[in-house]
């Protein structure tokens, strides 16, 4: 056991009322809660407790994970990414049936202070996450990672609540603002960063505008995770297909293949991206169809997906804009360009 001091979100009293609220708590009360292990990310703080009840509580959990910010990083850009996944639990897992995500039990966000938590179903007993990085998935693994996405981006595709009720529509393109930080990323890696692919960031610049009139466009569209690794999966401990998807801090309405572009072309070599890419693109398309969504060929797909992994060249600069080690935005540069290259997608800068 660690001592960790609890915030008032964990109090008795609370997660009482939390429980009782989420429907999983009727005649008893929360009489204890024990911290069982605590460790921070680079953005958030994560605590398993061990809880206790007075009377009846059979179906309330014996567990519990909290997500909260951390103290020291409330006022910047974290504090915003907390709100971000509050927003999603509260407009978007509890329009939700379908069990894709952990059940959230409570979410709160304090606009003035910016301190947030949420209180999530703990799935370590059943589930497990897949690791060390950058390690990929078996193809099995994969799969089902890519079942799960399509069974999500479906369940949301071309919903008339995006953007009204439900997220919101990106402002457009902002090529000066992009500019201005690749022109400081550039000069940071110095000659690292070789004349064609220079050239290739600066044709994006220009041609921003146009390659963002598919998403502007509205239609074949959902609501992606944006953070979309696989490392960020639960991956069931039997041979089931109950995967959940977590941390949603980075959630939005967007294209699809965003996220596929993230998971495979950013994160995987060349190697394992080229032997699985095009058979894990099929069975995607395919979960799609079987959860309902029409209109969207499978050429659209792959339309989609070489506009998705150009764009992905822009993940290393806004990451060295913020601060987040050259030793994850490195990788990232040299996997996504072998990508482009792969699949040609400097020709969509061609006007």
């Amino acid at each position: 056991m660690t001592s960790v001091p609890l915030p008032s979100a964990v109090q008795p009293e609370y997660l009482t009322e939390a429980l009782r609220r989420y429907g999983v708590l009727r005649d008893g009360r929360v009489h204890n809660v024990v911290v069982e292990n605590s460790k921070s990310t680079m953005v958030s703080r994560i605590v398993k407790l061990r809880l206790s009840y007075d009377g009846a509580a059979s179906n309330a959990p014996d567990s519990l994970i909290l997500k909260t910010g951390l103290p020291e990083r409330a006022s910047n850009r974290s504090g915003i990414r907390g709100a971000l996944e509050v927003a999603f639990y509260t407009q978007v897992a509890a329009q939700m049936s379908a069990p894709l995500i952990p059940r959230c039990f409570d979410a709160a966000w304090d606009d003035a202070t910016n301190n947030w938590h949420l209180l999530l179903e703990d799935l370590t007993n059943s589930h497990f996450t897949l690791g060390p990085a950058p390690l990929p998935p078996t193809q099995e693994q994969s799969k089902r990672i890519i079942a799960a996405r399509a069974h999500f981006h479906a369940i949301w595709w071309d919903d008339p609540r995006l953007g009204v009720s439900i997220g919101t529509w990106r402002e457009p393109y902002d090529s000066q603002r992009f500019a201005e930080e690749f022109t400081r990323f550039a000069d940071r890696v110095g000659d690292r960063l070789p004349a064609e692919r220079r050239t290739i960031y600066e044709r994006l610049i220009e041609e921003g505008h146009r390659l963002n009139a598919r998403y502007h466009a509205h239609r074949s569209v959902t609501i992606i995770q944006g953070d979309a690794h696989v490392w960020n999966v639960f991956m069931p401990k039997t041979d089931g297909d109950d995967v959940r998807l977590f941390d949603w801090d980075s959630w939005r309405v967007g294209v699809a293949t965003d996220d596929l572009a993230y998971m495979m072309a950013l994160h995987w070599f060349p190697d394992h991206r080229r032997r699985y890419e095009r058979r894990l693109l099929d069975h995607y398309h395919s979960e799609l169809l079987a959860h309902g969504v029409t209109g969207y060929d499978r050429n659209a797909l792959d339309d989609d997906y070489r506009l998705s992994v150009l764009w992905q060249i822009a993940t290393p600069v806004w990451m060295a804009c913020y601060n987040i080690p050259s030793g994850i935005w490195w990788p990232h540069l040299e996997r996504i360009f072998m990508a482009v290259d792969d699949l040609a997608c400097g020709d969509l800068l061609s006007t």
